[in-house]
């Protein structure tokens, strides 16, 4: 009898076209993205003369630099020159460009599904830690580093060590107001940002399967916090759902036959992992982060801690965390003032997070000022014919166009030195967002609500209010 096989197993095995005696395997890429970003990967090829190996495997996003204010004329010359030698290296390989201009330009995390060019079963590259948001598809998607990237360009495969295998499973029901961002946040804060170390994640249970996709691609996305090489969800009926018709996904009877191939691709029953981590819906919260690491997460009912109290292997990052984000300890989590809030990224910046946010907004106005950048055109075209962006300015926040903006800040959009900003991105490390900016990762809805009270603040409040 064969073996029983994860996910990852059967994944693994149909990409790798060889392995070396130390156990490392050299796969094959279906998906190769790319951005601002690989422009050292692109020199190196030049250097060697070479050229792109899979011209219609490799596509092309301006995200990282992309301007969501003044895109006419950049007035920064290194975001210009950014995305000029972007286009410069898609134009002379013959690469899909995803431009400023293209009507389904985009955040490349955000854009990859909404294309259908992320689809189940498929091996997904980019030069960024976060493509394991492709995942929530069951896709193999992980980030590699600039001479990664440029060894997928000139032969379409990437050498890997194959990672063990951890299965997170969380079962019943999330209450109000709780997302997959509080799911993510909640094991992160549980098990470490080592947690996952080394370790492929796949989550499963009921809580998983009742998420949309979107909610499926923030639990992935937010992988690599908790040291997780890359995460995944085997797809099922919403993944189809989503996927048919995109513009990249099959058709006709290529699709009816790719469906019952993609159908297959679930972990065998009695499948061995070699770590197990189970959750209980009912005791996750609306989560907040307090000091400068994602692991460093709490739900908002809770108060700051004492470093004194905590493992001591931890205690002086969490001195130092404090220091850096002006808390003391025993402080209330919630009531802290912020300075202002950020909606967006490759984390939270989809139709569904917006419709989450615009629900806490409507009919409210905002005590401090925010920014909320979608995560493609696509998403802000849908957002605006739904009226969210209404919703959203008449609240006092400014709408902007789609980009990585204030998440990485490289595009200008940062949060000033010393200013408190509620963030529903995905990392909150000094100066993430800016040279001395603090900032509080949470849900899209829970930022609303920091929006609306100029605090962070328990979005079950003011949903139960509204209820009333």
């Amino acid at each position: 009898m064969s073996a029983a096989l994860t996910l990852l197993d059967k994944l693994w095995s149909a990409h790798e076209i060889l392995r070396r005696d130390d156990g490392v395997s050299l796969l094959w890429v279906d998906r190769h993205l790319v951005h601002e970003g690989s422009h050292h990967a692109f020199a190196k090829i030049k250097e060697r003369g070479l050229a792109v190996a899979e011209p219609d495997l490799t596509f092309a996003v301006v995200d990282h630099y992309a301007p969501t204010r003044g895109r006419s004329k950049i007035a920064d010359p290194q975001v210009a020159r950014m995305i000029e030698t972007l286009r410069t290296n898609a134009w002379s390989h013959d690469l899909k460009l995803f431009d400023l201009d293209d009507p389904s330009q985009g955040i490349v995390h955000v854009i990859g599904p909404e294309q259908g060019l992320t689809l189940p079963g498929l091996l997904i590259n980019c030069g960024d830690s976060h493509t394991s948001t492709h995942g929530a598809f069951g896709a193999l998607a992980f980030g590699i580093g600039a001479t990664e990237v440029a060894h997928v360009l000139a032969t379409q495969t990437v050498w890997q060590r194959k990672p063990r295998a951890m299965r997170i499973t969380v079962d019943g029901t999330l209450g109000a107001g709780v997302s997959a961002k509080d799911v993510a946040l909640a094991w992160i804060a549980r098990l470490g940002t080592d947690g996952a170390q080394g370790h492929a994640v796949e989550y499963a249970g009921s809580t998983i399967r009742s998420l949309s996709m979107e909610g499926r691609m923030t639990l992935c996305n937010l992988s690599i916090e908790g040291g997780a090489r890359f995460g995944m969800i085997a797809p099922d009926q919403a993944t189809f759902e989503y996927l048919e018709n995109r513009p990249f996904a099959p058709s006709g009877e290529a699709w009816r036959k790719a469906c019952a191939d993609w159908a297959a691709l679930t972990s065998d029953a009695d499948a061995f992992f070699d770590r197990e981590v189970s959750l209980d819906a009912a005791e996750i919260a609306p989560t907040v982060t307090w000091g400068t690491s994602p692991e460093q997460a709490l739900p908002i009912s809770a108060s700051v801690p004492d470093p004194d109290k905590v493992p001591h292997a931890k205690a002086d990052a969490a001195r130092e965390a404090l220091k850096y984000m002006g808390l003391k300890p025993g402080q209330s989590l919630e009531g802290t003032p912020v300075d202002q809030v950020f909606i967006g990224s490759c984390t939270n910046g989809r139709i569904e997070d917006l419709r989450e946010a615009a629900a806490v907004l409507r009919g409210r106005k905002a005590k401090v000022p925010g920014l909320i950048s979608p995560g493609s055109a696509l998403v802000k075209a849908q957002a605006e014919a739904e009226g969210l962006d209404r919703v959203f300015t008449k609240a006092g926040l400014e709408w902007v166009a789609a980009g990585c903006s204030m998440c990485v800040g490289m595009n200008g959009d940062l949060v000033d030195n010393g200013k408190r900003c509620a963030s529903s991105t995905n990392r909150n490390f000094k100066g993430r967002q800016g040279r001395g900016a603090r900032t509080h990762l949470m849900s899209p809805a829970m930022v609303a609500a920091a929006a609306v009270t100029g605090t962070l603040t328990d979005v079950r409040h003011l949903m139960s209010s509204r209820a009333a």
